[in-house]
């Protein structure tokens, strides 16, 4: 297989970990016969530095002409006094609104081998947590009408959504579900907000073609307590824009793990999806071969799954970055007792635990 990949390092810590997922596709690609070409995409607050702009069109371009993209991270306080139509974020929403990917899948998986990492009781977590989240990616109040008025003392923003929205993220929760412990939580407000009673609509309504998926609703506030409250009750979550950035955020965290997560965005398959870890640019580690690249190795393992169908070859990078953590190797940000770690001699950085990626996966 033959296939093009787009790569958007980024700012911050983005090109550091890219560069380890590549090593890594480049071994999987090696080890069952695939070849992959990167093209390079220049994005967030290193377009703002060269071009003026955050997402030039020539840029997406790019992104669009390859059959997936691998992002990294952008932003970083270096660009926060920019003007706000030209803020680094403004690359995210160009790319998930120019390339069409609409939903977002963010696994909350919490790995045992970092079980201690969790904050809640291991009468909560049990043995594990695994719950994914499917967030409505390019509607709702991130692009609805929005406004300041003149004398800068009123502003606005719109939540608007259309059956056709809803019905797409809706139904690729229920499908997700149908494939795991078919449970579907479609969290809103609905008690206060038009939207979301046509969330509830739109879900009762595809329901009916998915009667071994029992469906149920949370308001936003409650489903956020009981994440932390019963986290094991979720199976899928199905939500908005807004609620699903603020709820995948919190679930990532009560993993213990932010920097293990993976996430995927798609569309409707007839063009690339756009695969990142969900940590951020952490600039303060830019380029100090301390930052995790576990979280977009397993991104790249998503994007094989997702976009190219290739099930055996990303199932191989996770057996082998589980394999890695079963050895007790670790970079500092989920070691837990670091000095503990380093006198076993198995603290590493970023390039190290690529490596070590690659090694197991050609065990």
């Amino acid at each position: 297989m033959n296939k093009t990949i787009a790569l958007i390092p980024g700012d911050g810590i983005g090109p550091d970990v890219i560069a380890e997922a590549v090593n890594v596709l480049n071994a999987v690609g090696k080890k069952f016969g695939h070849s992959f070409e990167y093209k390079n995409v220049i994005a967030g607050g290193c377009a703002i530095d060269k071009f003026g702009e955050p997402l030039p069109k020539d840029q997406l371009d790019i992104a669009l002409n390859a059959d997936s993209a691998l992002l990294g991270a952008v932003g970083g306080p270096k660009w926060d006094d920019v003007a706000p139509e030209i803020r680094p974020e403004k690359a995210l929403l160009g790319l998930r609104g120019g390339m069409k990917v609409y939903a977002n899948l963010r696994p909350a998986l919490m790995f045992k081998q970092l079980k201690a990492a969790c904050p809640l009781k291991d009468e909560v977590v049990g043995d594990g947590l695994d719950i994914l989240i499917v967030r409505e990616l390019t509607g709702g109040i991130y692009f609805g009408e929005r406004g300041t008025s003149e004398d800068g003392k009123t502003a606005w923003d719109t939540e608007k959504y259309t059956w056709a929205e809803i019905e797409r993220i809706v139904r690729l929760g229920f499908e997700s579900a149908k494939n795991r412990r078919k449970i579907l939580t479609v969290v809103d407000k609905a008690n206060i907000l038009n939207s979301s009673r046509l969330w509830r609509k739109v879900a009762e309504t595809v329901h009916a073609e998915y009667p071994e998926v029992t469906l149920n609703f949370l308001y936003v506030d409650n489903a956020a307590m009981q994440l932390v409250r019963n986290p094991k009750q979720f199976d899928v979550i199905a939500t908005s824009n807004m609620f699903g950035d603020i709820l995948s955020d919190e679930a990532s965290q009560i993993t213990g793990s932010i920097g293990m997560l993976a996430s995927a965005s798609l569309g409707d398959g007839t063009g690339p999806g756009l695969y990142e870890p969900i940590h951020g640019s952490a600039p303060d580690i830019a380029g100090k071969d301390l930052a995790n690249p576990l979280a977009t190795i397993l991104s790249a393992a998503m994007l094989l799954r997702y976009d190219f169908k290739l099930e055996e070859e990303a199932k191989a990078i996770e057996t082998a970055v589980e394999k890695v953590l079963d050895d007790g190797w670790r970079t500092g940000d989920i070691a837990g007792d670091v000095e503990a770690v380093k006198a076993a001699g198995k603290l590493v950085g970023t390039k190290k635990m690529g490596e070590l990626v690659v090694e197991y996966l050609n065990k």
